[in-house]
C-alpha cells in the first residue's frame, strides 16, 4: 500500500515536469526550423526585401537621369550662341616662302534650331610678319594680314550638363592684304602672294566647356584653307574664346 502511494506521487510530480521539457523541445525544433538557411520562414523576408530594393534603386537612378537631361536642357536649348576670342594659325604668305605663324581675333554666332543642330557664320581676322629673306631693300619681315567671312553647319554630337563637343564646317571667301608693309615695292619682288580675295574653308572640332547654363569657354582645332595666288594653302590652327547663349526656344 505504501509502495503504491509512493508510485502514483511519484507519477503526479513526473508529468507536469515531462510536459514543462516538451514544451521545451518544441519550441526549441521551431527555432531551429526558423533559422535553418533553406527554410521557407528565412526566404520570406528576404523574397519581399528584394524588390522593394530593386524598385528604390530604379527610382534614385529615374532621379539622376531626369537631372541630367534637365541641366542638358538648360545648357542647350537657346536659340543662339555668340562667341568671340583670339587664335593661332601656320600658313604662307608666299609661294616659295616658308610658314608663318598668325594670330587672329575671331567672333562668330550660331542660329540653332535643335539641341544638336545649328548654322554658324564666323569671321576673323589674321596678322603676321612674313620673312622674305634678305634683299637690297632692307625689307625682311612684312606685316601681313588677311580677313575671312564664312558660315556653314555646326552639329553637337556628344552632350553632357559640363561639356559638349561638336563638328563644324564652314565655307566663304578671305581677303588677303600682302602689300600694306612692303614700302610701295609691291608683293611679286618680295615673293608675295598678290593682294585680293579667294575661297577660304574651315573643318574643325569645337570642345566647350559650361561655367553656368549661358557662359561657357571653348577650343577649337581646325584646318583652314585658303587659296591665295592660285595655290591652295593648307593650313592648321585653333581658336579659343568666351561662349555666351541667349534666346530661349
Amino acid at each position: 500500500m505504501f509502495s503504491f502511494r509512493r508510485t502514483a506521487l511519484l507519477l503526479a510530480l513526473a508529468l507536469p515536469a515531462l510536459s514543462a521539457v516538451q514544451a521545451h523541445s518544441t519550441d526549441s525544433s521551431s527555432a531551429a526550423a526558423a533559422a535553418e538557411p533553406g527554410s521557407s520562414q528565412e526566404q520570406q523576408p528576404a523574397a519581399s526585401k528584394s524588390p522593394a530594393q530593386m524598385s528604390v534603386q530604379a527610382r534614385i537612378r529615374a532621379r539622376r537621369e531626369q537631372r541630367r537631361l534637365t541641366a542638358i536642357h538648360d545648357a542647350y536649348s537657346h536659340l543662339y550662341e555668340g562667341y568671340v576670342g583670339g587664335g593661332y594659325l601656320r600658313t604662307h604668305a608666299g609661294p616659295s616662302l616658308q610658314k608663318l605663324t598668325e594670330y587672329n581675333w575671331n567672333v562668330g554666332l550660331t542660329r540653332y534650331y535643335s539641341q544638336r543642330l545649328g548654322v554658324t557664320l564666323d569671321g576673323r581676322g589674321n596678322y603676321g610678319t612674313a620673312y622674305v629673306g634678305l634683299n637690297q631693300f632692307s625689307l625682311t619681315r612684312p606685316a601681313v594680314s588677311q580677313y575671312s567671312a564664312m558660315i556653314g553647319p555646326t552639329y553637337r554630337f556628344y552632350l553632357q550638363p559640363k561639356f559638349s563637343v561638336s563638328g563644324r564646317v564652314l565655307a566663304g571667301f578671305s581677303n588677303g592684304n600682302f602689300s600694306a608693309d612692303t614700302n610701295g615695292l609691291g608683293t611679286k619682288v618680295l615673293g608675295l602672294y598678290a593682294d585680293g580675295p579667294t575661297y577660304a574653308a574651315s573643318a574643325a572640332i569645337v570642345g566647350e566647356y559650361n561655367l553656368t547654363p549661358n557662359v561657357g569657354i571653348r577650343m577649337a582645332p581646325e584646318y583652314y584653307a585658303t587659296g591665295f595666288g592660285s595655290q591652295a594653302q593648307n593650313s592648321v590652327g585653333f581658336t579659343a574664346g568666351v561662349v555666351y547663349r541667349f534666346g530661349k526656344k
